[in-house]
């Protein structure tokens, strides 16, 4: 026989509906922004702007992956759709040929540059500015906790312990 589920009390249940509508609602405004004004999608801004702040402008796309919250096959696929726009170029790793390096080109820089502007206000507009500086500071807390808590590796809750 397996023990009751921890229902959610009322004020953790409204907490619940507000985070799960930010996170269904965040996404959707940034990409949109960046749609109207850059022709780029969030993934493929991550993955620019990700490689523009590292030295060279290169990472191994293992590493990318990992930087811009994505799979391996979607980012190779997203950077076949950046290697088309000129913006990103993909070389053995000199160090470790089984890997492959991801390098933004002057392109791409240029791109970032245009960019980021326009997203860094959208992210002020739609994150910072209805936060004091204390709640900024909490939500960044809050935000470490969680994804620390839903690591890769960590995907589902814990199995439940039957009772006897």
């Amino acid at each position: 026989m397996e023990s009751e589920p921890r229902w959610l009390d009322d004020a953790e249940q409204e907490t619940w509906m507000a985070l799960a509508g930010l996170l269904m609602r965040l996404p959707g405004a940034l990409d949109a922004q960046l749609q109207r004004d850059a022709g780029l999608t969030h993934f493929e801004y991550l993955v620019i702007s990700g490689l523009s702040m590292v030295p060279g402008r290169t990472m191994r796309m293992s590493e990318l992956a990992a930087v811009a919250e994505g799979s391996l096959p979607r980012l190779s696929q997203v950077v076949s759709r950046l290697e088309k726009r000129g913006w990103v170029r993909r070389s053995p790793d000199p160090d470790d040929g089984r890997y492959t390096l991801a390098i933004l080109t002057d392109e791409g820089w240029d791109k970032v540059v245009a960019t980021a502007p326009g997203h860094v206000a959208a992210v002020r507009h739609f994150v910072f500015d209805p936060l004091t500086k204390g709640q900024q500071r909490q939500l960044g807390e809050i935000g470490r906790r969680i994804m620390r808590a839903v690591a890769p590796d960590d995907q589902c809750p814990p199995p439940r312990k039957a009772t006897s």
